[in-house]
């Protein structure tokens, strides 16, 4: 979680889900490239982004065969 816009870049060049503490980004690939969500600063919204992206990770995880 971040309200940096140098974080959202970094974590998309990464892989890494980030939510966004913020109504808007500068970094709108970001969000294109689905690694980051914009959750705004509402306690609702923050919670409700976290809990789609750990069900989205849960979903990929449950694709890739375990080792």
């Amino acid at each position: 979680m971040t309200d940096s816009g140098g974080l959202q870049e970094e974590t998309t060049a990464m892989g890494v889900p980030c939510i966004t503490l913020r109504d808007n980004t500068e970094r709108p690939i970001s969000i294109e490239m689905g690694t980051n969500m914009l959750a705004g600063n509402k306690t609702e919204s923050i919670l409700d982004a976290y809990r789609k992206t750990v069900e989205k990770k849960q979903s990929h995880n449950s694709l890739v065969p375990p080792k």
